[in-house]
């Protein structure tokens, strides 16, 4: 359970990140347009910022962190060049660069769900425990009627033995999307890993009278018997 609420929490840090259905060569053929282009107007953030967009695309993270540094240049207080560049750093695990870049937006726009989760992520990453919850909590404060902001930190809490406020993050993230059910088989795996599996077993039927079908809680429907 620990690694599925970590990953999650690291798939909304990338939900800014560029997603096109497209092959590899039609990604190739893109970079070669963008850089015919930006040999003729070097000076457009637009067309760089596009390049390493693809860069990113083709796993190239070097390459688009470069582009992201010259985006910066021309203009040192553009969002989505910091956002993406402490993305690919993040991704590099270069966690000092991540952490400047994601530190430097929100000193620009405070309130940024993706990019105040990156930071979180990024000195859970780096073992400052004390700071990342603090980013959370941070996060929350910011975000209270966010399903995510409650995943992300009850997720944490776990990790860190918090097994009591971790449960409340789960109800209050239940609370506000009752219908999920990876977020009660969330709560109930961190239930039965604790050994209460008689709370664990009235969280599943509390969850089927709400609606969430059976097969979708078979897994830890089993593991109470």
């Amino acid at each position: 359970m620990k690694m599925r609420v970590v990953a999650l929490a690291v798939a909304l840090v990338c939900t800014m990140a560029p997603l096109n259905a497209q092959s590899h060569q039609q990604w190739r053929d893109s970079l070669d347009v963008l850089n015919g282009m930006i040999a003729r107007f070097p000076r457009s953030t637009d067309l760089r910022l596009k390049k390493a967009a693809v860069n990113i695309e083709l796993n190239q993270w070097e390459y688009a962190i470069e582009e992201y540094g010259r985006v910066l240049e021309l203009n040192p207080k553009n969002l989505a060049a910091l956002y993406f560049r402490a993305y690919a750093n993040h991704h590099l695990r270069h966690y000092d660069l991540a952490k400047n870049d994601y530190e430097t937006f929100l000193s620009l726009q405070p309130k940024h769900f993706e990019a105040q989760l990156g930071l979180a992520m990024v000195k859970r990453n780096m073992g400052r425990k004390t700071d990342a919850l603090d980013e959370l909590n941070r996060l929350v404060q910011l975000f209270p009627d966010s399903v995510y902001a409650y995943v992300a930190r009850a997720g944490y809490e776990g990790e860190l033995g918090q097994y009591e406020v971790a449960l409340f993050d789960w109800d209050e993230a239940i609370r506000r999307q009752p219908m999920n059910a990876d977020i009660v088989a969330s709560k109930v795996d961190l239930l039965i890993g604790l050994k209460r599996y008689d709370e664990a077993w009235a969280e599943l039927e509390a969850a089927m009278k709400r609606g969430i079908p059976r097969m979708a809680l078979r897994e830890w429907i089993d593991k109470c018997k």
